[in-house]
């Protein structure tokens, strides 16, 4: 299989495995559906932090069930990386939805070439509808470059998940900004 077949098939696996996890946790009827439309006033943090710490306890059981041939990184983000956004965005002026800026809680990396990012930015309008995706863009600000894919399964009670890929000429720099801008709270 190709590199930018396996990036095909990996969105696919993301986009499906953010349909599982978030059905079997918000559709069930133990969990009260806040809509993530809203501002943060109106979503409460501790609703953020009991999906955060499920999502935690449980992301292992659905990625094994995950066909996905191409190496990925994963994390769950942390409570204080999540009070962190919540204390920058919430004190913010023009206030943004929270499935805006709250997207990553779930976030996976892949590295590949410039050619092969081209190639994948190329496709992704396609892949957008094809696949029900939320949106994606080029960052490329500060010294940090990256592709972003945000998955949400076109409803606004599920937390987006994040896919970023990065050129490996990028590493070095990237990992550089996030120390500096993404960990404040460190």
């Amino acid at each position: 299989m190709d590199k930018i077949s396996q990036v095909k098939q990996l969105v696919c696996e993301i986009n499906r495995l953010h349909h599982d996890f978030s059905s079997d946790y918000f559709e069930i009827g133990k969990i009260e559906k806040i809509n993530l439309s809203r501002i943060i006033k109106h979503v409460p943090v501790p609703h953020i932090y009991k999906y955060r710490l499920t999502l935690h306890e449980s992301i292992n059981d659905y990625l094994m069930t995950a066909n996905i041939d191409i190496k990925y990184f994963y994390r769950v983000k942390t409570r204080e990386s999540i009070d962190d956004k919540i204390s920058r965005f919430s004190t913010r002026e023009d206030q943004y939805p929270v499935n805006n800026w709250l997207n990553d809680i779930f976030g996976v990396r892949i590295i590949l070439t410039a050619d092969d990012i081209k190639s994948v930015m190329n496709l992704l309008d396609d892949w957008q509808d094809e696949l029900g995706l939320k949106n994606w863009y080029l960052r490329d600000k500060e010294g940090y470059r990256g592709l972003h894919i945000y998955f949400k399964n076109k409803s606004n009670f599920y937390f987006p998940w994040e896919l970023q890929i990065w050129d490996a000429e990028d590493i070095q720099s990237n990992i550089k900004n996030h120390e500096k801008f993404k960990r404040n709270f460190t």
